[in-house]
């Protein structure tokens, strides 16, 4: 093998992004053998990566931040972590930059490097949100970005049409564990659990917590009986036990890490919208959805460009998922939704039948990682 080393640098910025890295690694050291060459990865890393032997810049809970409200707080710290990204990269000297998610942090990186490092490849794994809201970052993206890994079907047409980089669609890393469909098998017995996701961000889950608490309160109130359960990152786990102890209907809380497990065993989910949504249509999990945005995101919320913000309805073109937003988050709406969803009628059958689709048309035949390794690579030996 060659002796110099394909050099690559992560950039990321919360744990989203931490383990799409984690996920990777292997695959660009397995791509890289074959080769007849080695890797080093230098950059930034959460608990996944460190686990795997990186080492990180610095601690990315200094930037895992989200919600205009939470990014204001920690400007300075955030422009500091920008600063120091940009001058470790450019002492580095890396053959490929792949920006991992967080494209707020990540973004504001890769345009610094362009300016001092022309000639070093760009690639942005997981496409920002472009199709959603301020469409105008697809073209402006042309300036910094080589190439787009994106981890929905729907993203590299609607990155072509805003007249973004070239995009591939690798995967999403959510469809390797897509259970079989004749495997999945949720319990119909007296207590069925009722799934709670308030988010996994402080922010979210002090919006979310309280409106989903009253919703159990009136479903158990309608002669509903069921078994809530809270999957809690380890993070928020304390905060949620604490702040759920008064709640009329009391939840048990897991780990979230269980999540295959718990969503085995779930009948019905009321979620906050977010990527947990695509988790739960994979697992075939009917749900209601629910967000309430920071105060100061709503005064942007003009500027959003999608009828559904609920994955499961972009992906498959309907409106299969009900979702109430801001001052429509009412919980005796949500109650009657999820009534409805435990019973085995219609609502329950079409959902099901439509996450069904949900899977088909995300399946891969290979690995996310595997392809968006080869594609880093190839950037890398340009």
């Amino acid at each position: 093998m060659a002796d110099n080393p394909l050099k690559i640098y992560l950039v990321l910025g919360e744990e989203s992004g931490d383990a799409l890295g984690a996920d990777l690694l292997p695959y660009l050291e397995s791509q890289a053998k074959k080769l007849g060459r080695t890797i080093r990865v230098d950059g930034l890393a959460g608990d996944r990566l460190t686990a795997t032997g990186q080492t990180s810049l610095f601690d990315i809970d200094d930037i895992a931040v989200m919600g205009i409200t939470a990014v204001v707080a920690r400007l300075p710290t955030i422009i500091r972590r920008v600063r120091e990204t940009v001058t470790d990269i450019v002492a580095k000297a890396p053959d490929v930059i792949v920006l991992i998610d967080s494209p707020d942090f990540t973004h504001a990186v890769a345009k610094r490097v362009r300016k001092k490092l022309p000639d070093v490849s760009i690639v942005n794994y997981v496409c920002p949100s472009v199709w959603a809201w301020r469409q105008g970052r697809a073209k402006s993206m042309c300036a910094y970005v080589d190439h787009v890994l994106a981890i929905l079907p729907f993203e590299p047409k609607a990155l072509a049409d805003l007249g973004g980089p070239p995009a591939t669609y690798v995967g999403h890393p959510l469809v390797q564990n897509i259970p079989p469909q004749d495997t999945v098998s949720h319990p119909n017995d007296e207590k069925p659990v009722v799934l709670v996701l308030p988010g996994s961000r402080g922010g979210e889950v002090t919006r979310m917590l309280k409106p989903f608490g009253e919703t159990l309160q009136i479903l158990k109130e309608r002669g509903n009986e069921f078994q809530a359960v809270i999957p809690a990152v380890s993070r928020m786990r304390e905060r949620i036990e604490r702040e759920t102890e008064s709640w009329p209907v009391k939840p048990l809380i897991v780990n979230s890490e269980d999540n295959a497990t718990t969503f085995t065993n779930a009948h019905v989910a009321l979620a906050a919208s977010g990527t947990v949504t695509l988790e739960l249509a994979l697992n075939r999990v009917p749900m209601v959805v629910a967000y309430i945005l920071d105060p100061a995101a709503t005064v942007l919320s003009s500027l959003i460009n999608i009828w559904s913000p609920s994955l499961p309805n972009l992906i498959t073109d309907q409106l299969l998922v009900p979702e109430e937003f801001n001052k429509m988050v009412d919980p005796q709406r949500l109650a009657r939704y999820l009534e409805e969803l435990m019973m085995d009628g219609a609502a329950r059958k079409r959902q099901i039948s439509g996450f069904k689709n949900v899977a088909k048309i995300m399946k891969t035949k290979r690995p996310p990682g595997q392809l968006a390794a080869e594609i880093i690579l190839q950037h890398a030996m340009k």
